[in-house]
């Protein structure tokens, strides 16, 4: 049974008296990708389970997790997998996917074990779900692509969307990741909340001596981050996320909770935040 970490809710109240180390550990998610290991998160919001594997060129079975109380990881539940590494095999169902960097395969409801193999370095996101969408290997270029923000504002940017109802149905998982054109470094400006799910975000493609500020926090006492590259960071469906990085980047976003509807945001005016 593959061991997990947890990371229990709290509510806004009690975050505001968190220092930099508690919020944190309440927030901050560190240790991904280590070779040769498969690693977990279960947050109590909305039941999300965050992690990475990597194989390095052998083969990780995810199978039974402690948490879920369930035999296996997918019994009652779906999978959203990114791989930000060289092409690698996930193989489940007796069906394996090859899958290249910036890939999406979306597993789902009782498929059973999941195994990784090959030079592959993949993020794992998992929800709870109600019914069976088909397991599928969603391409770089299947994604819906959307082109946002302006040079002016240093946030213009490509997201592209995989786990989303344009592109392929989930129970509830919502999935994808967005890139900066060059000279753009701010995501998320001006920021929003939607209170009805959660969020968790994966920064990478980031070089060894960046950062990314991650904001996060009610709009009218916000707070901060410092993330590194490959590392992610869970956001309650109370608090804003938005961040700005030292040089460019890349973020994994995915959501968990009431709506999949990607538009589904309660905006924050800029003379709002505090």
């Amino acid at each position: 049974m593959q061991a997990v970490t947890v990371r229990h809710a709290i509510d806004p109240a009690t975050a505001k008296t968190l220092d930099t180390q508690a919020l944190r550990d309440h927030f901050h998610v560190g240790g991904l990708f280590e070779p040769g290991k498969i690693t977990l998160v279960y947050s109590h919001y909305d039941r999300l389970i965050l992690g990475s594997v990597v194989p390095d060129g052998g083969t990780l079975e995810l199978d039974a997790v402690q948490n879920t109380g369930t035999s296996t990881i997918l019994e009652r539940r779906e999978m959203g997998i990114l791989n930000v590494g060289e092409t690698g095999t996930v193989t489940t169902e007796g069906k394996s996917y090859e899958m290249g960097r910036g890939d999406v395969l979306y597993i789902g409801m009782g498929a059973g074990p999941v195994a990784f193999s090959g030079p592959g370095r993949f993020y794992v996101l998992s929800a709870p779900a109600h019914q069976t969408y088909p397991t599928r290997l969603i391409k770089v270029e299947e994604a819906k692509r959307v082109e946002l923000g302006a040079k002016e504002s240093a946030n213009e940017r490509v997201i592209l969307q995989f786990l989303h109802p344009d592109v392929h149905k989930t129970c509830q998982l919502t999935m994808g990741y967005t890139q900066f054109m060059p000279g753009s470094l701010w995501n998320t400006m001006p920021c929003h909340l939607h209170d009805r799910r959660m969020e968790a975000y994966l920064y990478f493609d980031l070089a060894d001596e960046a950062r990314v500020f991650h904001f996060m926090g009610r709009p009218e006492e916000t707070r901060h981050i410092v993330m590194k590259n490959e590392e992610a960071v869970i956001s309650p469906p109370w608090s804003i996320h938005s961040g700005a990085g030292t040089g460019s980047y890349t973020f994994c976003w995915a959501m968990a909770g009431d709506n999949a509807d990607f538009t589904d945001m309660d905006m924050v005016a800029m003379e709002d935040l505090r």
